[in-house]
């Protein structure tokens, strides 16, 4: 069977290796650049395009008529979307005479959008899981063709979790791309009454208040934690400080939220429920500080407030 892929990041990797698996016939790949504004920590599909000997395009504007046409000139039987940025267009979409299937990092329809492995963490949920689906004209909107829980750990980062879902998404395609070929594939309707959507994250969405609960303070740590850009807040001289890591002590102590506290060689800070969370690894003014680093550099600021 032909297909086009799409594809970046890991998922795109695990995608693109899945379709090698199942003796898929590759035509082409589209990608993207990558941003240098952006951590790039993940593999790359253009060294596994060229290690594979498949042309690889990252065209600006993919859905533009000269790509369209290009696309159609293939005549691919599947078009493959595995994080992917850009939404496709109709005109793409109706090409494939098998369909056009995407992978997205949750159990749709809930999380549907953006960032999903960021907010399932920021939300505290105890499970996501991976989907493909059909592509339509709305963003992972189409029919569920399969699908899998994966569960979440309490210390579970979005770094962690984003290598849960790519191993079980290698085992949901490993499943379902042979019911693909021969046309057997599941189509479940999606009931997005019950789902739920959440739009793209952004830096400065990283910012702390310490009036939340405490647990809710930890799990945007662990949500945007490297190789993400992190949770931060700022010191009473105004110093930004980014939280890599930190965990939440539950119990009713009274204090402001966001005052410092010491304790055994730790530095805590209190949070909107009298819960506190213990700092383990942070950043100030561009300086790493870990351990007996923090206890030093807080040692005269016990009682300030962080903002």
């Amino acid at each position: 069977m032909r297909a086009v892929v799409f594809a970046y990041h890991d998922m795109g990797l695990t995608g693109l290796a899945a379709l090698k698996r199942a003796g898929f016939e590759i035509a082409a790949i589209f990608s993207h650049e990558d941003d240098p504004r952006e951590n790039c920590w993940f593999g790359s599909v253009p060294d596994w395009a060229a290690k594979n000997n498949v042309p690889l395009f990252c065209p600006e504007n993919v859905n533009a008529v000269e790509w369209r046409r290009k696309i159609s000139s293939w005549a691919p039987e599947a078009i493959f979307s595995f994080y992917y940025r850009s939404l496709l267009s109709q005109e793409i979409l109706a090409i494939p005479s098998g369909g056009a299937f995407n992978l997205h990092g949750s159990l749709l329809p809930y999380y549907r959008g953006r960032c999903p492995v960021n907010w399932v963490l920021v939300n505290g949920e105890k499970e996501t899981g991976v989907t493909l689906h059909r592509m339509v004209g709305e963003a992972d909107a189409g029919d569920i063709v399969a699908q899998m829980v994966v569960a979440i750990d309490f210390a579970d980062t979005a770094h962690t979790l984003y290598g849960k879902l790519c191993g079980q998404a290698a085992i949901v395609l490993d499943d379902v791309l042979p019911l693909i070929k021969n046309g057997t594939a599941p189509r479940i309707p999606q009931n997005w009454q019950s789902g739920s959507y959440f739009s793209r994250r952004t830096p400065e969405d990283g910012r702390i208040d310490w009036h939340w609960p405490v647990l809710r303070i930890y799990n945007l740590i662990r949500a945007v934690t490297a190789p993400y850009p992190g949770a931060f807040t700022f010191t009473k001289s105004g110093a930004k400080m980014l939280i890599w890591w930190a965990l939440p002590e539950e119990g009713g102590m009274e204090g402001e939220p966001g005052r410092i506290d010491m304790e055994g060689g730790s530095v805590l800070v209190t949070a909107g429920d009298g819960g506190r969370i213990r700092l383990l690894d942070v950043e100030i003014n561009g300086k790493r500080l870990k351990n007996e680093e923090i206890e030093r550099y807080f040692s005269n600021r016990k009682g300030e407030i962080l903002l």
